[in-house]
C-alpha cells in the first residue's frame, strides 16, 4: 500500500511538469514553386508519375518556437503523381529567427477534383541546433495553391528538454 501511495504522490508531482513542456504553435508558410523539379514516367500510363522538388518558403505568420520564431524554410518533395492527386514524403529544414534551425518530416496527400488542387498532411520534428537541438513534436497542415506556389496553415505542438 505505501508503494501505490508513494507512486500516486509522485505522478502528481511529475505529470504537471511534462503536460506544461508541452507547447502549442500554428502560423502560416508561403512556399514558392519549386527552385528544382524532376519528374519521371511510371510508363504504365499518361497521368502516372515520380517527381522530387524543391523549394523556398518564407513564414507570413510567424510560429513561436523557445523564444523565437520561425523565418524560412527549405523543403525537398518526393511525390508519386496520378490525375486524381498524390502522394508524398518530405524534408524540411526550417530557420529561426535567432539563426537556430530545426528538422522536419513531412507526409502528404494532394486532391486534385475538378481543377481545384488542396493538399494536407502531418509533419513532425526530427532535432535541429541550438536551443532546438532536441526539439519533439509535430502537427497537421493544410495547403491551397497561389499563383505564387502554395499557402500552408500549420498547427501542432512541441517539447523541448528542460
Amino acid at each position: 500500500m505505501k508503494i501505490r501511495a508513494a507512486m500516486a504522490v509522485l505522478a502528481t508531482l511529475l505529470l504537471p511538469g511534462l503536460l506544461a513542456a508541452q507547447t502549442k504553435v500554428s502560423g502560416t508558410v508561403v512556399c514558392g514553386k519549386p527552385d528544382v523539379e524532376h519528374q519521371i514516367p511510371a510508363a504504365d500510363s499518361a497521368d502516372h508519375s515520380f517527381a522530387i522538388t524543391q523549394s523556398k518558403c518564407s513564414w507570413t505568420k510567424p510560429m513561436q518556437i523557445a523564444g523565437t520564431t520561425t523565418k524560412e524554410d527549405a523543403f525537398t518533395s518526393f511525390e508519386e503523381r496520378r490525375a486524381d492527386g498524390s502522394t508524398g514524403t518530405g524534408f524540411g529544414v526550417g530557420t529561426l529567427a535567432s539563426g537556430d534551425k530545426f528538422n522536419v518530416r513531412t507526409q502528404d496527400k494532394i486532391v486534385s477534383k475538378a481543377g481545384a488542387v488542396q493538399s494536407s498532411g502531418t509533419w513532425k520534428f526530427e532535432g535541429g541546433t541550438g536551443k532546438v537541438a532536441a526539439i519533439k513534436g509535430g502537427g497537421t497542415y493544410t495547403c491551397s495553391p497561389k499563383p505564387e506556389g502554395f499557402v500552408c496553415e500549420v498547427t501542432g505542438d512541441y517539447t523541448l528538454p528542460k
